[in-house]
């Protein structure tokens, strides 16, 4: 199994490639990030369980050349500074400064047109973000064993309504919960977690595992596993992840 050290390694050298290649770290281009409010990152929702709004994890945006990245983490932090900095921080063991540069990275290559969906749908976009991830799985995959991993509360009520369905999140507030007819397991015991990823056909997996330092956890699936949301565009595309989301179809 790749350790997160080196993936990460990897994909800061992917993007100091990228950078180089299209001349910004020589144009000392600037970063700027923050953390959004709720209301900014989601927008007034009907839904009230969304992680972000139960104030556990924190949407951090970065703005480049007029470009925006988001990046879901449990660690915010602000930052203003050139891309040439953003290369230096600690994306290895410092999670502030992850949260950073992922967010960077996703503002960067929205900038290129290298992605799309690189910011939060808001309001009722959740909704209909996981109404097409319904369709989507029907059309590709059938009627697979679902393994949901992140409480991401519109999906996993609509995916719970047309799947058999697990799910795994960290947070204590939401282990052992009953939610939408689902139980959420443990997602830090590392045995049900592999125990649950193999027995399932298909993984959806949050891309704030990139954030958090987890994401190695689930490279070893394959193909077995889509990384949904925002948080990983850029690090899906650099180190060649399947990704989904839907999030600029339902802009406010």
């Amino acid at each position: 199994m790749m350790k997160a050290e080196d993936f990460y390694c990897g994909l800061k050298e992917s993007f100091e490639r990228l950078l180089e290649e299209n001349g910004l770290l020589k144009e000392e281009a600037h970063i700027y990030a923050k953390s959004l409010s709720p209301e900014e990152a989601i927008g007034i929702t009907e839904r009230k369980d969304f992680p972000i709004l139960t104030g556990k994890d924190v949407m951090v945006e970065a703005q480049c050349m007029g470009a925006k990245g988001q990046a879901f983490t449990d660690a915010p932090a602000v930052f203003s500074g050139s891309l040439a900095e953003i290369c230096r921080l600690d994306i290895e063991k410092n999670s502030h400064d992850r949260g950073i540069f992922i967010a960077a990275l996703n503002a960067v290559m929205k900038y290129l047109g290298k992605l799309e969906c690189t910011v939060h749908c808001k309001g009722e976009g959740p909704e209909k973000c996981a109404e097409e991830m319904v369709k989507m799985i029907r059309t590709r995959f059938g009627n697979p064993k679902i393994g949901l991993i992140g409480y991401q509360p519109a999906m996993l009520e609509a995916l719970s309504r047309e799947f058999s369905l697990r799910v795994l999140d960290l947070n204590p507030d939401n282990i052992g919960r009953i939610r939408y007819g689902v139980p959420v397991e443990d997602g830090g015991d590392s045995e049900l977690r592999e125990t649950i990823c193999a027995e399932a056909d298909l993984v959806l997996c949050t891309g704030s595992t990139v954030c958090n330092g987890t994401i190695t956890d689930f490279l070893p699936l394959g193909d077995k596993v889509i990384f949904y949301g925002t948080t990983a565009a850029g690090a899906a595309e650099l180190m060649g992840l399947s990704r989904i989301c839907f999030a600029d179809r339902y802009q406010q």
